[in-house]
């Protein structure tokens, strides 16, 4: 049985729970909910973590504690004790060029400017192999307004859509861990 993590990125505290920039926690929070799971702070990896053993797959559930741009220092922790390689972590953050609510699966490439991204390459020593779940937020419209906007919350609606997608999602996980990429990608793209 192969282990796995999967990683939400976010930044920790009430200011932020709420905001684009921490959908990332919005779906392992909504994972661990459906599975009956309870988060549990862990110093060593810096970040709040959990179990969940599946017929296919073992695997944490980890929330990072260390602030978006630092996110890569608890997941490099995880995977490094548990020797588990990029190609079984699974990254679920915001994407600002994707529509509100739209999710895609990538497996591979570069950081495409965001920071939790950027780290989480540096801090596995620039592998990039590990599969993004890139949940869409949409975009402002204007790139001076990106900051304020990824970390603002989103209206009702949004929300609402974001949450649409992030259960669609979390449906095409097991195909993922059952090595069925591809049909996970094909699914959640045709939607």
């Amino acid at each position: 049985m192969d282990n796995w993590i999967i990683v939400g990125l976010g930044n920790p505290g009430s200011q932020y729970e709420h905001t684009r920039h921490n959908v990332g926690f919005w779906m392992l929070d909504q994972f661990a909910e459906q599975a009956g799971l309870s988060f549990k702070t862990d110093n060593r990896f810096q970040g709040e973590l959990v179990q969940q053993i599946m017929p296919q797959a073992k695997f944490w559930l980890l929330k990072p504690l260390t602030f978006m741009n630092r996110s890569g220092q608890s997941v490099a922790a995880l995977a490094n004790f548990y020797k588990i390689p990029p190609e079984r972590i699974v990254v679920l953050h915001d994407e600002l060029d994707l529509p509100t609510g739209t999710v895609r699966l990538k497996k591979s490439g570069g950081h495409g400017g965001h920071n939790g991204l950027r780290d989480i390459i540096a801090q596995l020593g620039g592998q990039k192999d590990f599969l993004r779940c890139r949940i869409g937020i949409g975009h402002p419209g204007n790139s001076r307004q990106v900051s304020d906007y990824v970390l603002s919350r989103p209206s009702p609606d949004d929300r609402q859509q974001i949450m649409h997608g992030i259960d669609a999602a979390i449906q095409a996980l097991p195909d993922v861990f059952n090595n069925q990429l591809d049909k996970a990608m094909n699914w959640l793209h045709s939607l």
